[in-house]
C-alpha cells in the first residue's frame, strides 16, 4: 500500500527549534518537511508550493508570526496553522486564534502534543512503515543557537507574568546573547538608556554551581507611565517609584529564571534585590556597578507594553565559570549532535 506524504512547513527563526520540531513529528504522518526562518520566507514558500500543515513561531525577525497570519488571511492562504511559541500570554493566544490559527502550543512542545495535533493527518495503516522526519544532515546547531532558544522560552514566561500583572499585552523582543567585557556592558546600558535618566535594580542568583546576576533597567519616563497604570496609594505612605521598581523586577526576574531553570532542571536561589540607582544618569548608574563584573555572557531582553511608551530592559549576566555547567544541563537539546 502506498504511504501518503504530509507536506509540513516549519517556520521559526531558531535552527534548534526547527530541528527539534522536525525530529518530534510522529512517523505516522510521513512528513515531507520544509523550513522557513521567518514569516517573509514562509509566505514565499506558501505562494510557490503546496502544504498540508504549517507550524509557526511568533517572535521572529523580518515578519513575525502575527504578521504572517495577517498576510495569509489577506491572501486567502488557507493552510492549517499550529502556532508553537514561547510567548504564552493570554492575549497572544487569543490573538493568533482570532487570526485563524487552529491551535496554540507552548514551547517546548512535547511529542505527545504533536501526536494529538496531527491525528487528522494520519496517512498510514498500522502495517505501514513510515519513517520519522529527519532534518538536513548539514543542519548543525551551536552553543549560541542553543542559548537563544532557551532564552526565547524563558523570556516568554517573563512576558506572560508581566502581562498578567499589569493586564496588558507585552511585545516579545528578539533577545541578544553576547560575551561582553565590562566596558562593553557599560556601553550596552548607555544604549538602552537613550539619554534618559535611569532606575536600576540587581538581583543575584545561583543554583548547582551556576551563578550570576539579573539587572533590570527602567527609564524615568517609563516609570512615570508605569505609575499611571498601577493603583498604588498616593498618600505619601510609601515610595511608589521604589515599589514599582522592586515589584516589576521581582515579576520579570523570577519568571525569567524559572523559565531557564525549567529547561535546565535547576531551581535558582535568588538574593534580595539591590538598588543600583534611582533617577540617575546612565554614567552614574554604570559607575555604581563598577567592580562587580569583569567578563560575562550577557542575555539582553527589552520588553515593551502595548499602547504605551513603557520599556523594561532585562540583562542576565552569567559568569564564565558557569557556562560549562549550564552546557551540561542543556546537553539533552544537542543529543543528536556530534
Amino acid at each position: 500500500m502506498e504511504i501518503l506524504t504530509t507536506r509540513v512547513l516549519i517556520t521559526d527563526d531558531s535552527a534548534l527549534a526547527r530541528k527539534q520540531l522536525a525530529r518530534s513529528l510522529p512517523a505516522f504522518v510521513n512528513a515531507e518537511v520544509t523550513f522557513a526562518e521567518n514569516g517573509k520566507v514562509a509566505i514565499e514558500q506558501l505562494q510557490s508550493s503546496s502544504f498540508d500543515v504549517m507550524f509557526l513561531d511568533l517572535t521572529m525577525p523580518e515578519m513575525d508570526g502575527f504578521e504572517t497570519l495577517e498576510v495569509m488571511r489577506a491572501n486567502s492562504i488557507n493552510v492549517p496553522v499550529f502556532v508553537v511559541s514561547g510567548d504564552i500570554q493570554p492575549k497572544a493566544q487569543e490573538r493568533v486564534l482570532s487570526l485563524g490559527a487552529k491551535a496554540f502550543v507552548q514551547k517546548p512542545v512535547s511529542q505527545e502534543k504533536l501526536t494529538e495535533l496531527l491525528q487528522p493527518f494520519k496517512n498510514s495503516e498500522p502495517s505501514s512503515s513510515p519513517k520519522p522526519a529527519q532534518p538536513p544532515a548539514d543542519m548543525k546547531i551551536g552553543r549560541r543557537e542553543m542559548y537563544m532558544e532557551v532564552v526565547n522560552v524563558a523570556m516568554g514566561r517573563a512576558a506572560d507574568s508581566l502581562a498578567r500583572y499589569f493586564d496588558v499585552f507585552v511585545h516579545m523582543p528578539l533577545p541578544h546573547v553576547n560575551v561582553l567585557e565590562v566596558s562593553e556592558l557599560t556601553m550596552t546600558i548607555k544604549h538602552l538608556a537613550n539619554n534618559d535618566n535611569m532606575n536600576g535594580i540587581c538581583q543575584g542568583f545561583s543554583g548547582e554551581g551556576l551563578a550570576g546576576e539579573a539587572l533590570m533597567l527602567i527609564s524615568d519616563s517609563s516609570m512615570k507611565d508605569l505609575l499611571g497604570i498601577l493603583d498604588y496609594p498616593d498618600d505619601g505612605s510609601v515610595d511608589n517609584d521604589l515599589e514599582v521598581l522592586v515589584d516589576v523586577s521581582n515579576v520579570l526576574i523570577s519568571a525569567f529564571l524559572s523559565g531557564i531553570g525549567e529547561q535546565a532542571g535547576l531551581v535558582f536561589a535568588q538574593s534580595y534585590p539591590a538598588i543600583i540607582g534611582q533617577h540617575q544618569s546612565v554614567d552614574k548608574l554604570a559607575e555604581n556597578m563598577r567592580g562587580t563584573w569583569k567578563r560575562t555572557v550577557t542575555i539582553e531582553v527589552s520588553y515593551a507594553i502595548d499602547g504605551t511608551n513603557i520599556k523594561c530592559d532585562l540583562l542576565l549576566l552569567l559568569v564564565d565559570e558557569s557556562l560549562p555547567l549550564l552546557d551540561a544541563k542543556l546537553a539533552y537539546l544537542m543529543d543528536d549532535e556530534e
